[in-house]
């Protein structure tokens, strides 16, 4: 049984939520808020497993919200406009809803909600993922793990991201790709790449060999790669 809580400034979007909960046997829909710092309150004294929230109300924004939880629960987002859904996946939401959503739909994003909570329930205490990245392509913004990731080569004023099959040019610098992803998951080796620590298959004085591909270490990043590489 999840417990769960929602915030919405619409008191008919709160019944909407509560009547579709009631169907849902494994969600345990414990309290409704229309104030975002009542909720907070709450939130602060009572162990909650998952959270439905708006994203658009009048004091403070659902995304700001969620950002300001210290260690938030699991969050379905629930909203009347699309144009959030790349943020609120950055911040790791188990799903996102338009309004008017079906039973069915709500279903579904509980059922993805209580699949989570069984992995981690299963795990137990653990170093979490990193979270997933959105790398900006073109037009597109391309949702990417950073374990995926091989390594990263810089190329004029692009950046490719490179994974198993798959290549993605970012207009990105090198520093600028670096601090996007997560510092324990990778190492800079060139001034020119940067690589997944977990994909390093061997290395040398001289190259780093990231599954069969062979990078090489550029002059003055040798002693921080074999630091990194050899403590991981």
């Amino acid at each position: 049984m999840l417990k769960a809580i929602v915030i919405d400034d619409e008191p008919v979007a709160l019944e909407v939520v509560k009547n579709l909960s009631e169907k849902v046997p494994f969600i345990d829909l414990v309290q409704c808020f229309t104030n975002a710092f009542e909720a907070l309150d709450y939130l602060r004294r009572e162990r909650v497993d998952l959270l439905f929230l708006d994203i658009k109300m009048p004091d403070i924004s659902g995304i700001d919200f969620l950002k300001s939880l210290p260690d938030p629960p699991m969050v379905i987002f629930t909203t009347a406009y699309s144009e959030h859904a790349v943020q609120s996946f950055e911040l790791d939401a188990i799903d996102y809803l338009l309004k008017p959503f079906s039973q069915a739909r709500f279903l579904k994003a509980c059922n993805k909600a209580a699949q989570q909570f069984e992995l981690r329930q299963q795990a137990g205490p653990a170093t979490p993922a990193a979270p997933s990245l959105f790398i900006k392509s073109g037009y597109e913004q391309v949702r990417v793990e950073p374990d995926d990731i091989l390594y990263v080569e810089s190329s004029g004023n692009y950046v490719q991201f490179v994974l198993e099959g798959q290549k993605i040019l970012s207009r990105l610098t090198m520093t600028e790709a670096e601090n996007l992803l997560p510092a324990a998951a990778f190492v800079r080796i060139h001034r020119s790449y940067m690589v997944g620590k977990k994909h390093v298959s061997k290395m040398d004085k001289n190259n780093v060999w990231v599954k069969k591909t062979q990078l090489p270490i550029g002059p003055g990043y040798a002693g921080v790669v074999e630091k990194e590489l050899k403590s991981r």
